[in-house]
């Protein structure tokens, strides 16, 4: 699943090509997606397009009365083409701008999602979510006091959107090595040093991501068609069993909540 900064770059990437454009039409070759898109996105008509955002890994294309979320899912991707191109088996959306070019939505696996959120009201996909990690909001007082409630894995809080969104796996393991901390160190157990040191290494990770184009999974491309190129920086992220790239010990690989954690034994504690 494309995780924060590939939404990221991909939000960078679409927002030349529709601020201020006209949505003519949506058109929907297949309506079960995740979820089935709702009506109000069908019957979209002559939309001016006020911006482009993102919120967690949600993208909101605002129109006057509300905003369409993009979610891309598993294997979802955007692209920006002329109108004039054919569709592919698994293109299953068209924004049709007035530009003449088209926002086109593909998604193998159709784990993706196209909403509709009112002016009035924020989808129920977006409530209850905690700050951006990008943002001032998210800080070592906030992580140090979340984490003061919890006996689980720290690397479990920093995943949990409750407490700080679009932290995903890939970025949570490297933040944490960066830090020197365990990911499965109970998370009350940290100190606000700690929580200071892992606040700037989940910034500085997110932001050197971004700015390199999102890591390259075998799904995701930009809108553009180029891949992200930040895999090849990845220290720990699918080097299980490797050696560390600062001290040579071999890399250590357990499962926490299901996922595919991987540290140093000697670098983290």
């Amino acid at each position: 699943m494309p995780e924060l900064p590939e939404v990221e770059v991909s939000c960078l990437g679409i927002r030349p090509h529709l601020a201020g454009q006209v949505l003519q039409k949506v058109v929907v070759r297949q309506r079960q997606l995740r979820w089935p898109i709702p009506d109000d996105v069908l019957a979209l008509k002559d939309e001016p397009i006020l911006g482009v955002t993102r919120r967690a890994k949600y993208l909101l294309i605002e129109l006057p009365q509300g905003s369409i979320l993009l979610h891309l899912g598993m294997s979802g991707h955007l692209k920006v083409l002329p109108q004039s191109t054919p569709a592919g088996k698994h293109d299953h959306v068209d924004f049709v701008l007035s530009s003449g070019q088209l926002l086109r939505l593909n998604d193998t696996r159709r784990f993706g999602a196209v909403l509709w959120q009112t002016k009035e009201e924020a989808h129920p996909m977006l409530q209850a979510l905690g700050p951006e990690p990008l943002t001032e909001a998210f800080d070592a007082e906030l992580l140090w006091q979340q984490a003061q409630k919890r006996s689980s894995a720290i690397k479990l809080v920093l995943m949990d959107n409750k407490v700080v969104v679009g932290v995903g796996n890939i970025y949570a393991n490297e933040a944490l090595f960066k830090a020197g901390i365990l990911p499965s160190r109970p998370a009350k157990s940290l100190s606000v040093a700690e929580c200071e040191c892992l606040v700037q290494e989940v910034k500085q990770t997110l932001a050197q991501a971004i700015a390199q184009g999102g890591t390259t999974l075998r799904d995701f491309s930009q809108s553009d068609g180029k891949p992200g190129y930040f895999k090849q920086e990845l220290l720990v992220y699918g080097r299980g069993n490797q050696a560390c790239l600062r001290c040579g010990e071999l890399l250590q690989e357990i499962h926490l909540g299901q996922r595919s954690t991987v540290f140093c034994q000697s670098c983290q504690s």
